[in-house]
């Protein structure tokens, strides 16, 4: 029994799989690009505790491969993020928008957010800050 049971496992395959797994910030597979941001820090200013603000990133491809935006990864549950998906190609531009809730938040708070792309030098950092009014 035990025999069949060994047998019935692929383990070449599953290594490759696990390999894959075991991280998954790493930038994807294939040629790295670069990359110019419209800024890598935004201000929002005063607003009101409660508010649900938004901002937009712009990315552009400045290299000679397509751009891939892996994962975006914020610091707080209280950004959530949204980028462009397809890979920009290169002189395209994405858009990386980070949406904050500042509910739980009181005066002024700071908020990070890492961009996991195939850039030389990945998790690209994106913050943001906002003066939170009572």
């Amino acid at each position: 029994n035990s025999d069949s049971a060994t047998a019935i496992l692929p383990t070449e395959e599953a290594a490759p799989a696990n390999a894959t797994l075991a991280n998954p910030q790493a930038a994807p597979a294939g040629p790295s690009t670069s990359v110019a941001l419209s800024e890598s820090d935004f201000k929002f200013g005063k607003i009101k505790k409660g508010d649900k603000v938004e901002h937009v990133y712009e990315v552009t491809n400045t290299g000679t491969n397509p751009l891939v935006i892996s994962e975006v990864k914020p610091a707080c549950g209280c950004t959530v993020p949204d980028y462009t998906k397809d890979p920009i190609l290169p002189g395209q531009k994405g858009k990386i928008t980070l949406k904050f809730d500042s509910a739980s938040f009181d005066g002024l708070v700071t908020k990070q957010a890492e961009v996991f792309a195939n850039v030389e030098k990945s998790p690209i950092l994106l913050t943001f800050s906002a003066d939170i009014q009572p």
